[in-house]
């Protein structure tokens, strides 16, 4: 049997189309119903529906005012706060494309997106470094506040395929890439509550990332809008140490972060009583099987996992109907169609690893990327949209992530996959957390190295131990590099690049 899975088509999306009517139907059936808080351990910032409908469209008739028109890109530097949303959505509302990049990014790197984006307009929080030299106006988050108060302007609808949003990657396998989606995205976003998060009416969405991440924006902010739920943000400068105090406080019903939020959390919790929490979701970075077996026994609350891209969001995992089965992701998600590959396109017999690929007829695939476009039609093969993620599909069509291709380590000259390594090594007692990279130590020479963290730099003979009672020899880290914190990219994804650039500790001790 071929590794395809196929799980039916999704209803094809209404036209003509806009995201934002979707996203702020409930304004119109629920205006006082709370859509959005802002949380930390001090405040809290409400917004209701109808406050939130008003201010975007109040907002769409500032940028318009501003020169903005269809088409035209802005790019939002904004950290977690209210502007945020409501520029975004203004922008797609009057047909421009909004363009958000991370507030930690520094002004150089700021500099180095400008040309691709190519912005009519800047919005950001003032506060935030910008180059000196920019081929726009650019106006503050104060301005954004301001336009709230303007007469509504009318929603643009057209094409569902059309231009919505641009979203960068997270630049962990390369330059961050500017991807373009359309509206109908938000309409295919109706997989993932059908295959993953479950998010209803009547729930209280607590997302831990920033604001221009898409997995924080998407499922943190449109989806439980699209539903008319609530949703809570951390407003900004506030720890993933009072995340606990908050989801108790706010009630909240779905906890969604990264997992390294979940490592922070019980880091400090041993146990945590969270009565209202339904279950918690975690995307961004592979989560470890050990890390979800925590979680569940601290809270007594299923942790899903969902993978995805930038370029489709997610689109394999499990869900509160369908549990992913101990060691593997999960499942395609309702309506997708998704296949593991070989290096011909065609896809392998189920139980062969290969590469996972999406069907370029998904609704939620991105149209372009920009700056990159023979970059991305290189990854396309036949039918299929290549993701980049080495992975394999059970016969019950259960897909286990092996990791991104780009991340495979050469051991002897065998592809192993760091994850592997990394859930083997994981229960060795006294590291806390443990990755693992390819580290150069000679000319031409590489070997696998391992960097944990812990409270005690441990025997190097017992560790070497350790791993050879679970892994092959290829396998087992050559090196043992204790670090005060494994390094992270601003998406909070291990950055094994930084980690093979550290090498041993002495530089000397790797064993080729």
């Amino acid at each position: 049997m071929l590794s395809i899975a196929d799980t039916g088509p999704w209803p094809p999306c209404p036209a003509p189309f806009n995201l934002v009517s979707q996203v702020l139907a409930a304004a119109a059936l629920r205006p006082e119903r709370i859509a959005l808080l802002l949380v930390s351990a001090t405040r809290t910032e409400r917004w209701s529906y109808g406050r939130l409908a008003a201010a975007v469209l109040g907002a769409g008739s500032g940028l318009l005012r501003s020169g903005v028109g269809p088409g035209d890109r802005v790019l939002l530097r904004l950290g977690n706060s209210a502007a945020f949303p409501v520029a975004f959505l203004a922008a797609v509302a009057v047909g421009a494309l909004p363009a958000p990049v991370p507030a930690a990014l520094t002004a150089p790197e700021i500099a180095a997106l400008l040309p691709v984006v190519a912005p009519r307009l800047i919005l950001t929080d003032p506060s935030l470094p910008l180059p000196a030299d920019l081929p726009c106006p650019v106006r503050g988050s104060g301005d954004i506040a301001g336009w709230e108060r303007l007469p509504p302007a009318e929603i643009a609808t057209g094409d569902p395929g059309r231009p919505a949003y641009l979203a960068f990657t997270s630049g962990t396998s390369g330059p961050p890439r500017a991807v373009v989606h359309a509206h109908r995205a938000i309409w295919a976003r109706g997989m993932m509550r059908a295959g993953w998060h479950g998010i209803g009416p009547e729930d209280r969405v607590l997302h831990a990332g920033a604001l221009n991440w898409t997995y924080t924006f998407g499922t943190g902010l449109l989806d439980p809008w699209t539903q008319g739920a609530t949703a809570m943000v951390l407003a900004e400068g506030t720890a993933a140490a009072a995340l606990p105090l908050l989801l108790r406080r706010h009630e909240a019903t779905i906890l969604a972060a990264f997992p390294a939020i979940f490592r922070r959390i019980l880091a400090s919790h041993a146990t945590l009583d969270l009565p209202k929490l339904r279950h918690a979701l975690s995307a961004g970075e592979r989560l470890p099987t050990a890390l979800r077996a925590r979680w569940e026994a601290a809270t007594g609350r299923a942790l899903h996992e969902a993978l995805g891209m930038t370029e489709c969001s997610t689109f394999v995992s499990g869900s509160p109907g369908r549990p992913a089965p101990a060691g593997t992701t999960g499942y395609a998600q309702p309506g997708r169609r998704i296949a593991v590959i070989g290096p011909d396109g065609a896809a392998v017999p189920r139980g062969t690893a290969g590469e996972l690929a999406v069907s370029r007829r998904d609704p939620g695939l991105f149209l372009t990327c920009l700056g990159a476009e023979d970059e991305m039609d290189a990854r396309c093969a036949g039918e299929w949209f290549r993701t980049g993620d080495a992975a394999v599909m059970a016969e019950d069509g259960a897909i286990t992530h092996l990791g991104r291709l780009d991340e495979l380590m050469n051991a002897g000259g065998v592809r192993v996959s760091p994850h592997e390594v990394e859930a083997a090594l994981a229960a060795c007692p006294g590291i806390a957390e443990i990755a693992v990279a390819e580290v150069p130590v000679r000319a031409d020479v590489t070997v696998i190295g391992a960097f944990y963290t812990g409270p005690a730099t441990l025997d190097p003979a017992a560790l070497d131990a350790f791993a050879a009672e679970r892994l092959a020899r290829w396998k087992c880290p050559r090196f043992w590099h204790r670090l005060p914190e494994l390094p992270r990219t601003p998406a909070g994804k291990t950055d094994r690049r930084a980690l093979a650039a550290l090498g041993p500790p002495d530089r000397t001790a790797g064993r080729a």
